[in-house]
């Protein structure tokens, strides 16, 4: 999970939370108020009552309570008490968006109508909702000064991800002085550092490459003037493994760095692809079985290349013919009878390392094909059943 989701998921709690108890608290405070400014008006219409034939006793109460005569009722109140009595009614009416009251008392055909002053309790009401918007509010400007901060790490990990995939130019463009800001300039600088030391290490692959070629050519040409049929059998195939060394050497290179050039094909033209870089003249040694014939999105070049390293590997290590290559739920399998492998998997798939010394080859198929598989994000499976040996490239479903 990003932290984007992470903060927006914590933001959504607080603030579900902070609205939660500012609801509570109003409707708390909302029936505290009400029941004191109820006793509070209902005591004071009791007063008046009592003393409804001293005009005195009740002006007296009116200033004493800051109340004032009105002459018209104002509209648009709301009820918020209401008592009959045998001679009359006490009514409060709470004035709409408005922290003052009407207070009407009507005895026999007398009838006080009066309005009272703002209210405290009802200020104090208000300040504390405020408040408690103003936190909700506030919660809100620093969860968007969060995105906003945190912003520039989406931007960092798409580039850091094109640098990982072989996009050696990628840079970030963050000029914030803060941890963000230093975390970028950090990634420059080492990016900068490691696209020299890739680009050095090319370009000299290439030289030794090329270097390497022209004595092999020189060597190969040589050969044709010795006379000695075995000894001119024997640097021949010196200097062919010279030059496979040489070509796979450069191939593993070049996985490391280069892009993959992707297209969609079918199975059998990956394994046609693979076969024709194989030369078998014997048909027999292959016994091919598709029961799906499936579409790929990958490297061809790459992908028939480490193909043809399995089968390559499952003819020369075979101990009987044919070799089994099997297609079907979404993966291809290459099968030979075997004996099981000495050693774990994963030693086989590094660099230089085979089965056995005196076998043709240099230890560098399995690696190839390992590097392939993971560069498509593909999975290479090995398991050994009845005295076979399966090799298994399982494609993205």
């Amino acid at each position: 999970m990003s932290i984007l989701k992470k903060i927006s998921i914590l933001f959504i709690i607080s603030l579900t939370l902070m609205s939660v108890i500012g609801i509570w608290t109003d409707n708390i405070n909302s029936k505290r108020v009400d029941s004191l400014i109820k006793e509070k008006y209902v005591k004071i219409a009791n007063e008046i009552l009592e003393n409804f034939d001293n005009k005195v006793k009740v002006e007296q109460i009116l200033e004493k309570h800051r109340l004032k005569l009105l002459d018209i009722k104002p509209k648009n109140n709301e009820v918020f008490f209401y008592k009959e009595f045998t001679f009359g009614y006490i009514s409060i009416e709470k004035r709409s968006f408005e922290d003052e009251f009407i207070l009407e008392i009507n005895y026999l055909d007398e009838n006080y109508l009066l309005k009272t002053q703002d209210e405290e309790n009802l200020k104090d009401k208000m300040i504390l909702n405020a408040l408690v918007f103003l936190d909700i509010f506030v919660l809100i400007l620093i969860f968007l000064y969060l995105i906003k901060l945190l912003s520039p790490l989406k931007n960092i990990s798409a580039e850091i991800t094109k640098f990982a995939n072989g996009d050696l130019s990628r840079r970030l463009d963050v000029k914030s002085k803060d941890e963000i800001g230093q975390l970028s300039q950090a990634f420059n600088k080492m990016a900068s550092s490691l696209e020299e030391l890739i680009k050095t290490r090319q370009e000299l692959l290439k030289d030794i490459g090329h270097e390497l070629r022209t004595p092999i050519a020189k060597g190969k040409f040589a050969i044709e003037k010795i006379e000695d049929f075995s000894q001119k059998e024997l640097l021949k195939k010196i200097f062919k493994d010279l030059e496979t060394l040489t070509n796979e050497l450069i191939e593993l290179e070049k996985l490391n760095s280069k892009e993959l050039e992707l297209s969609t094909f079918d199975i059998e033209t990956l394994i046609v692809q693979a076969l024709n870089r194989l030369y078998i003249e014997d048909e027999n040694l292959i016994d091919i079985k598709i029961e799906e014939n499936f579409k790929i999105n990958a490297d061809l070049h790459y992908l028939s290349m480490a193909l043809k390293n399995l089968i390559d590997n499952a003819i020369k290590y075979a101990t009987s013919y044919p070799i089994e290559i099997k297609v079907k739920n979404k993966e291809i399998q290459i099968i030979n009878s075997a004996k099981k492998l000495s050693k774990d998997f994963e030693y086989y798939l590094k660099p230089f390392t085979q089965e056995l010394s005196q076998r043709d080859g240099f230890g560098l198929g399995l690696s190839i094909v390992k590097k392939v598989v993971k560069k498509h994000k593909f999975q290479l499976l090995h398991k050994y059943e009845e005295n076979k040996i399966y090799f298994i490239i399982k494609f993205n479903s």
